[in-house]
């Protein structure tokens, strides 16, 4: 039975309710309720994996629902492509900018719906309407021949907001609109926001960064495990409130931390410099501690661990492994004891053709061990990661995503090594193994082991980790204990925009 919109205090522009996706066996949507009104912001919240892309993908007509409802200003709503969806008002700006950069900005800006004059094209008009998009923007310095590849990566964004605008856009939706942002560049889109919503427009906020979602948002929506499980008006909501939602369970809960005594240092790096990137790196690692590198992508933090791990290539500056220095290759490490869990675990920290007990094991495998003992080494460390399998032959490609992480993480606990290079050790994975991971790196911890970890999510970083060190353009500056820090400083540092206090 359809439900019909419900009026509100300001016109309501969108409504879904009800939507419900599938992809064979995995429900991606259970059921998602959610509106927005014009001249409001919406921020749409939840963890990885919890369904906001497929909610999305929905909205614009790339996929369509197997159940629910969606009306447009109290009309059905039902886009058969993106295209559909775009000329009926509703347009995406993604984390990763769809513009043809060897056009001109007011190509960009008319894409595919270019005026006409008989056959020809309307010049004139594409100018003419161009310049009113910018206008309405509040930028129409911006040289409207340029090649969009000679605009700053705000003012590529600020094009394609401008194509929104230009086909009378009524929904638009930010996906990750700030990742690679300086906070100048942030502070702009927020008053472009702003601006926006006094136009009327409807606006869904998509981010990782509570920060900003209490900043620039008017009311939130939490998606949980493909559901909507909350929301209300941001003002009244604090970020623990918002984190527990997300997550269905408290912060503390989340991230485990038992009383940890730093010992001996067991990595040290001096003035390290990579190929490309690092430019330049200096840290202690100790055992019996997680230190933790912040910074946006491309900033030179995998660089930094693949450097390490003896991945990359070193220009210049040292590493001291123990008692080594010297050079450096992935067998040498794996024999000082050091270990490296990859970002890409499809393409790099795992064999998905070999078994489970494999990936475990071939790392560090006697001469003479028979299945049945290898199987018995494998389990131990299943058992203890609650990698959820039918046998420790099943081939490590039929896992899922967060399986798939735990055998990772099992490689390095079954070489026994002394320091753990964690890259995105919680990427692409559900909630509940990511609480189970940071259980396990707190145990390594609090047994001696050193961890070293890259990770995108800051509440994260600030959850598990001692220390934490910012990496901003190749540069890494000085590491600091969790308590002096807030996600604010940490990402003020890392967009180059000020130094924490």
């Amino acid at each position: 039975m359809a439900v019909a919109p419900v009026a509100g205090t300001a016109p309501e522009r969108l409504r879904m309710h009800a939507v419900h996706k599938r992809f064979g066996a995995t429900i991606a949507l259970g059921g998602v309720d959610l509106s927005v009104a014009s001249g409001e912001v919406l921020a749409l919240v939840g963890e990885n994996g919890a369904g906001k892309s497929t909610l999305v993908k929905v909205l614009s007509g790339a996929h369509r629902p197997d159940e629910g409802q969606m009306w447009l200003d109290g009309q059905p709503y039902r886009p058969r492509n993106p295209l559909d969806a775009r000329r009926s008002g509703v347009a995406m700006i993604y984390q990763e900018l769809s513009l043809a950069k060897h056009l001109s900005v007011m190509e960009n800006i008319l894409l595919g719906m270019e005026p006409r004059r008989g056959p020809f094209m309307d010049w004139g008009r594409v100018r003419q309407r161009a310049h009113e998009a910018m206008v309405q923007l509040g930028r129409p310095d911006i040289p409207l021949q340029a090649p969009v590849y000679r605009l700053s990566v705000a003012e590529q964004q600020l094009v394609e907001i401008a194509r929104a605008v230009a086909i009378g856009c009524r929904v638009l939706v930010l996906d990750e609109p700030t990742s690679s942002l300086t906070r100048r560049d942030i502070e702009c889109l927020f008053d472009l926001v702003r601006r926006l919503k006094q136009q009327g427009h409807a606006i869904v906020y998509i981010s990782h960064f509570l920060e900003e979602v209490q900043e620039i948002s008017d009311r939130f929506t939490v998606l949980r495990d493909g559901k909507s499980v909350g929301g209300g008006a941001t003002a009244e909501a604090s970020t623990d409130q918002i984190i527990a939602m997300m997550v269905g369970r408290t912060v503390d809960e989340l991230y485990p931390r038992s009383p940890r005594t730093a010992g001996e240092v067991v990595l040290e790096v001096r003035n390290l410099a990579g190929a490309l990137k690092p430019e330049s790196a200096s840290f202690a690692l100790r055992r019996g501690e997680i230190l933790g590198i912040a910074g946006l992508v491309g900033a030179g933090r995998t660089e930094l661990l693949r450097a390490l791990f003896g991945l990359a290539p070193v220009r210049s500056g040292q590493i001291k492994l123990g008692a080594y220095v010297g050079p450096a290759s992935p067998a040498g490490r794996w024999f000082r004891g050091m270990g490296m869990v990859s970002e890409d675990r499809k393409a790099e920290g795992l064999a998905l053709s070999l078994s489970i007990a494999d990936n475990i094991t071939l790392s560090k495998l006697p001469v003479f061990l028979s299945p049945s003992q290898q199987d018995q080494r494998s389990m131990r460390w299943v058992d203890r990661l609650k990698v959820r399998c039918r046998s420790p032959r099943q081939s490590a490609g039929d896992l899922s995503g967060g399986n798939q992480q735990k055998l990772a993480v099992a490689r390095l606990l079954h070489h026994d090594v002394d320091v753990l290079l964690l890259d995105e050790p919680t990427r692409g994975i559900d909630v509940g193994s990511k609480a189970e991971i940071y259980q396990v790196m707190d145990e390594l911890a609090c047994g001696g082991k050193a961890v070293l970890m890259v990770s995108s999510y800051l509440p994260e970083l600030m959850g598990v980790c001692d220390r934490i060190a910012v990496m901003c353009r190749g540069v890494l500056r000085a590491a600091r204990p969790v308590k002096e820090l807030t996600e604010h400083q940490i990402m003020l540092e890392a967009t180059g925009s000020g130094e924490a206090a």
